[in-house]
């Protein structure tokens, strides 16, 4: 098969040609149709997460077939469409997998990043996390779903019940999660680079009902905001958009430093907050949400050896929506 490799973080990945892998017990084998290009990938291959694989294969938005069964799987058939996300293993005995929150487990397997992902034509994941997906949407259109997605609607169900809500960085998840938003009748404010026009103009056309830069002040105070992009500097911005009782979510694995802010933006019960992975409940339930809202995926198509492309274009911001290889 072919793959797209990370050999040494900081690098280029490198195309090169491997066996295609073998399902082990309680596994199932894909045969990759289009793995998504997201921003944790960029970070993986920038070297900014601890602990990389060497030669490990990237990709956590994952469309395919099941190829093929490993001994025990029930639920799954060989032609049968997954996805395959970000969470791909849980350790199960843990006090948080006991709990409930396996988001948080202690053991834990993330494709892409500890176990081989989807940037490569076939790909092996655990069979208790792949998930069926909607109908209504195409392979390419399906990829974002698998992390924009799911993490966007983690983050976003921290602080639903909010009437006017605040999003930075408009890019894959926000794009996902601003249409989930207003089609609940919730006011979105859409906060991106300075002078991006690309980025607002795109917001609006979603349904924003105001955009601006992550430094600015909405008109209105907020009563929620959620920080997609990686930049510490937006968590004190965001806390003097909203207002008293508010929740600032942050929904991304990586983020640079916080910088030091006065107490009173925190004080009068405003609450910080992170976002850590996905659970198969946040998995299902956001599936079932996307059969039933038409949820639009604003896609870029790259071929799997422009992998490398894809990446730099997201590194400078020059994506509208979300990445997609396609093999």
């Amino acid at each position: 098969m072919r793959a797209m490799v990370l050999e040494k973080p900081g690098e280029p990945l490198r195309l090169r040609n491997l066996d295609p892998p073998e399902p082990l017990e309680g596994q199932v084998r894909v045969r990759v149709h289009v793995c998504g290009v997201c921003r944790t990938d960029l970070h993986l291959v920038d070297g900014e997460l601890p602990d990389i694989p060497a030669d490990i294969i990237p990709g956590h938005e994952v469309v395919g077939v099941v190829d093929r069964l490993g001994e025990g799987v029930v639920g799954l058939v060989p032609g049968e469409r997954v996805g395959i996300p970000w969470l791909g293993h849980t350790c199960g005995a843990c006090d948080y997998c006991r709990e409930g929150r396996e988001n948080l487990c202690e053991l834990p397997g993330f494709t892409g990043y500890t176990l081989n992902g989807g940037y490569a034509e076939y790909a092996v994941a655990d069979a208790r996390y792949v998930f069926k997906l909607p109908d209504r949407y195409d392979d390419l259109h399906a990829a974002p779903l698998l992390c924009a997605g799911l993490i966007g609607y983690r983050a976003w169900a921290m602080v639903r019940g909010a009437r006017r809500l605040g999003l930075y960085g408009f890019g894959a998840a926000a794009h996902i999660i601003a249409q989930v938003a207003i089609a609940e009748g919730v006011e979105v404010y859409a906060f991106t680079r300075a002078g991006d026009e690309q980025a607002q103009s795109f917001a609006r056309q979603l349904g924003a009902c105001w955009t601006g830069a992550g430094d600015s002040l909405p008109p209105v105070s907020l009563d929620a905001a959620i920080i997609f992009a990686p930049v510490g500097a937006l968590v004190p911005a965001a806390l003097r958009a909203v207002r008293r009782g508010a929740t600032v979510v942050c929904a991304g694995i990586h983020m640079s430093d916080i910088p030091s802010f006065p107490y009173r933006l925190l004080w009068q019960e405003r609450q910080l907050r992170s976002v850590a992975n996905l659970t198969r409940e946040d998995g299902e339930r956001f599936m079932e949400l996307a059969a039933r809202v038409a949820i639009k995926t604003e896609v870029t198509p790259y071929p799997l050896e422009a992998a490398n492309e894809a990446l730099a274009d997201l590194r400078e911001g020059q994506l509208k929506g979300a990445a997609v290889l396609m093999l």
